[in-house]
């Protein structure tokens, strides 16, 4: 009786520990909701006539057209509005997949799917996009003015600041949402 009793009393263990490990890997999911939900991919054509602003999901969130553009045969201004419009969306949803292996580890390997399918469309590498990502997701940094005033500057970093809570794990449909259902759908398949 001891020895079954032993067997039950260390399956009931690793099911706590099991328990415990989606605990954690959930309890990150409204921070994770709350920065997919701030995504903005900025993309502008080469000449710079028209200007692509993507958020969560690859949703178009602005388009800007300068009267260069306007100047274009529509042809051309067709094609520079889909290839600017490809890559906004396209870094998007790097950043999206970056956001979601930060958050949900990188057993998902969503970043590294995204890259490889991108690459495959795009006729690239995938470490092409992977230093673009780098790109993407370092933060900007402007070069130090020895009389710059510091007065109104936290010296805190965006990581030391304290967090808002983001929304509700078990709320809403957003488009981030429909992005991680898929992403998880297509590991089932």
């Amino acid at each position: 009786m001891s020895a079954e009793f032993d067997q039950l009393v260390e399956k009931f263990e690793e099911f706590q520990a099991g328990l415990k490990n989606v605990d954690d890997r959930l309890a990150g999911i409204g921070q994770m909701q709350a920065e997919i939900g701030e995504i903005e991919a900025v993309a502008t054509s080469a000449d710079r006539s028209v200007t692509v602003v993507a958020g969560p999901g690859g949703a178009v969130k602005e388009i800007r057209l300068t009267e260069e553009a306007m100047r274009q045969r529509p042809q051309a201004l067709s094609a520079t509005l889909m290839d600017t419009l490809q890559q906004a969306v396209a870094e998007s949803a790097r950043k999206q997949a970056s956001i979601v292996d930060a958050h949900l580890g990188g057993d998902l390997n969503a970043t590294e799917r995204v890259l490889e399918t991108q690459a495959e469309l795009f006729g690239t590498t995938p470490e092409e996009l992977r230093s673009k990502l780098a790109e993407e997701t370092a933060p900007a940094r402007r070069p130090r003015d020895e009389q710059e005033d510091f007065s109104e500057q936290t010296f805190l970093s965006a990581t030391d600041e304290p967090q808002r809570p983001g929304p509700s794990p078990s709320g809403g449909g957003s488009q981030g949402d429909a992005f991680l259902k898929n992403l998880f759908e297509e590991d089932d398949r």
